[in-house]
């Protein structure tokens, strides 16, 4: 969030003392305080960019979205729950680099077909400067890491859970939306009543056909999903909380269920279609070992340095110099640096498509020359190459993985909670512009 400096400000409010009434009547604020967040604030212009995208996003289909008002508050709400995982990011030690953001803002200009000065001119017409754009793709970044790290340290899925799921053979994937009417935490019988009240009443429209689904949790949705029409995307029945399981087994598609209490208020569940994703059938995959030696890129390192110092290795691997024992003496990766640099087996593919584009021109003992990742730069040997039949591998990935997937829900949605039940924060802003309240 910039500021202006001390000196921009005081000459401002010099002007502004020293106008007559005239000029200071049409003086008008640079920015305002929409809410505070513990130590950090929203303004003005951040709901305002926010609210565009929202609009710009529903163009031509403007009745879908809930009054201006109860709008503005959903996109409020947003606003402070990622200010909250940033200032959450930052206190816990997750850092994106200059390097990380240049990367970013480079791809997404890629994907746009142009160059940064490209996106910057997009940028400029629609009121944005690249240097605002440019710390929201930080914060984005930084969410997204803490999330990484919460997984790491939060989900664990065992061979148990995974032999279980297999041995359900249920392989359809199913589609569901939801609406949330939330409750808040402590709630009295009263707020409990009120909200059961609430999603019978929206459930009722549905049933009726005077909204559809999507509409409704548009317009009464408490999830942060609300503005997705609570869309939950496609689903295998490992990645649907197991409450809901058997529930959704038996629903038609188009089927809406509710009203279901939960943690968070009172749920309307809708399954939108049901798909087939039956496991595919035996698949051979390429799989390669190797090892690697890499030299990072960081906030002290700037690629030109690394680029000096990978150049340096390779000279020294060309001229006779053991791999493993360079990669133990001289490698940045931590986790392989002790073996030597050595990688195992892995598809191709494992580690990006940069690194898996140099195997296959390999032979057996050959090194690469130096290449750029993500994550610096890179030397790789070829140790050897093997054609296996991955299927049954692949289903336990798989299903590995989705079951990790609906464990990060549940523990990300509850520990976003906590967050924002911890937190203070007061809006100033209220239906009408008034000022708002503290929580």
């Amino acid at each position: 969030m910039s500021r202006l400096p001390r000196f921009a400000f005081l000459a401002f409010a010099l002007l502004f003392l020293c106008a007559g009434p005239l000029a200071a009547q049409q003086l008008q604020p640079i920015d305002r305080i929409v809410a505070v967040v513990d130590e950090d604030v929203i303004l003005q212009s951040e709901l305002d960019q926010a609210m565009a995208n929202v609009l710009a996003q529903y163009a031509g289909r403007e009745a879908q979205l809930p009054p201006r008002d109860i709008l503005t508050r959903q996109v409020l709400d947003r606003l402070v729950l990622v200010k909250l995982q940033v200032t959450r990011a930052r206190a816990t030690g997750v850092q994106v680099s200059d390097a990380d953001v240049d990367r970013t803002l480079a791809a997404i200009a890629e994907q746009g077909g142009g160059t940064l000065d490209n996106l910057a001119a997009q940028l400029a017409a629609d009121g944005l400067s690249l240097a605002s754009f440019r710390e929201s793709v930080r914060d984005e970044l930084l969410v997204q890491r803490l999330r990484q790290r919460f997984a790491q340290s939060q989900v664990r899925v065992s061979d148990a859970e995974v032999d279980a799921a297999l041995e359900s053979e249920d392989t359809r994937q199913y589609r569901l939306a939801h609406i949330l009417v939330g409750v808040p935490e402590g709630a009295t019988a009263e707020e409990i009543a009120l909200g059961q009240q609430k999603v019978v009443g929206i459930q009722a429209l549905v049933d009726r056909g005077e909204m559809t689904f999507a509409a409704a949790a548009v317009r009464y949705s408490d999830s942060p999903n609300a503005l997705e029409g609570g869309d939950l995307g496609w689903r295998t029945i490992d990645e649907i909380p197991a409450a809901f399981a058997d529930l959704v087994r038996n629903m038609q598609p188009g089927q809406v269920v509710g009203p279901l209490p939960g943690p968070s208020g009172f749920q309307l569940l809708q399954l939108v279609n049901v798909q087939d994703a039956a496991a595919a059938a035996s698949q051979e995959v390429t799989e390669y070992q190797a090892r690697h030696i890499l030299v990072r890129v960081t906030d002290t390192v700037t690629v030109d340095e690394a680029k000096a110092r990978i150049d340096t290795l390779h000279a020294r691997l060309a001229g006779g110099a053991d791999f493993a024992e360079l990669a133990s003496e001289a490698s940045d990766d931590l986790v392989t640096r002790g073996q030597g640099g050595d990688l195992g087996w892995f598809p191709g593919g494992a580690f990006g498509p940069e690194f898996g584009a140099q195997l296959p021109a390999l032979d057996d003992g050959g090194f690469s020359a130096p290449f750029r990742t993500s994550a610096g730069w890179h030397i790789v040997q070829r140790l050897g190459m093997r054609r296996i039949d991955a299927s049954e591998e692949n289903r336990r990935s798989v299903v590995r993985e989705t079951i990790g997937r609906r464990k990060l829900e549940d523990e990300w949605n509850r520990f976003l909670r906590e967050m924002r039940g911890e937190a203070f924060v007061e809006y100033r802003i209220g239906e009408t512009g008034d000022p708002g309240t503290a929580d």
